[in-house]
């Protein structure tokens, strides 16, 4: 399989490339996926081809161990998404994670997660990692729970077009390096 960044016991995390447009859109395209994302408005196709995948693919070039990767089980099938990006500071980076339906409680967004955050304290030298979701996503928060990360706060932010759930919040998990070496 073509540029392979991680792989573990179930899964392959590989480099998006433009042929993977219709799978970005389909998962961008069910309601439930994206229900704290947009309150489940799809992505259309036009912004998945012309806007987010090249930016993804551009992020290869400048950062080629940070970005978002294809998740496929070993058998070769898309899953969704895992990513670890940095937002301005080089010694720690966001987790992120998003799966199609159908491969939801299965722990293949924790088995990424943890893959990932293995990685970035291995490989990358970073010494933090967080993740952010919306104070009512269980789902993602038990995700992050399980992928090693704690509790850090809850913050609110201001939106323009805010979608139930907002007014409770958004929460940060996170593991340090420190952490993350005592726990083993």
């Amino acid at each position: 399989m073509v540029d392979v960044v991680l792989t573990t016991e179930r899964l392959i995390l590989r480099r998006f490339t433009p042929a993977d447009v219709d799978l970005l859109v389909e998962l961008d395209g069910d309601p439930e996926v994206m229900r704290f994302l947009t309150n489940g408005r799809p992505t259309p196709y036009a912004t998945v081809r012309d806007e987010i995948l090249p930016k993804i693919i551009q992020g290869y070039t400048t950062r080629p161990r940070h970005g978002k990767w294809a998740t496929l089980d070993r058998s070769g099938e898309f899953l969704g998404w895992h990513s670890l990006k940095f937002t301005g500071d080089d010694t720690q980076a966001e987790l992120g994670y998003r799966l199609r339906r159908a491969a939801w409680g299965h722990g293949y967004a924790t088995e990424g997660a943890r893959a990932l955050i293995d990685d970035a304290f291995t490989t990358r030298g970073l010494r933090r990692v967080y993740a952010e979701t919306m104070a009512v996503n269980q789902a993602s928060r038990r995700v992050m729970e399980k992928s090693g990360l704690r509790y850090v706060r809850t913050f609110h932010l201001d939106f323009d077009d805010p979608i139930p759930g907002t007014e409770h919040g958004e929460v940060e998990y996170a593991i340090t390096r420190d952490e993350w070496l005592a726990a083993g």
